[in-house]
């Protein structure tokens, strides 16, 4: 499953709304009961957003027993890659 957002334009927000957006793509696809946490997680700013708003759409590179990759792409309103974030979510099993 993937999962999408819209965010404002400062570069906090882009950080945050990037990996926020990327842990709910992680949690949709986790197995029934299981939890998640970032382990790691990488943004590369592309380029500015003066104007407009960013939208933000992820998908899952690897989903594993133990780990989840997401890939999170950032747009802005001419639909340009402002920003991508790649992080890696921790699988928690139930207890």
């Amino acid at each position: 499953m993937t999962a999408a957002s819209e965010l404002p334009r400062t570069a906090d927000a882009v950080v945050v709304g990037g990996g926020t957006v990327g842990a709910w793509c992680a949690f949709l696809n986790l197995p029934e009961g299981a939890g998640t946490t970032t382990i790691e997680s990488k943004t590369n700013f592309l380029r500015a957003v003066r104007s407009g708003v960013v939208e933000a759409a992820a998908r899952p590179l690897h989903v594993g027993r133990t780990v989840v990759v997401v890939d999170t792409e950032l747009r802005d309103d001419d639909e340009r890659l402002v920003a991508r974030v790649t992080q890696t979510q921790a699988v928690l099993s139930p207890r």
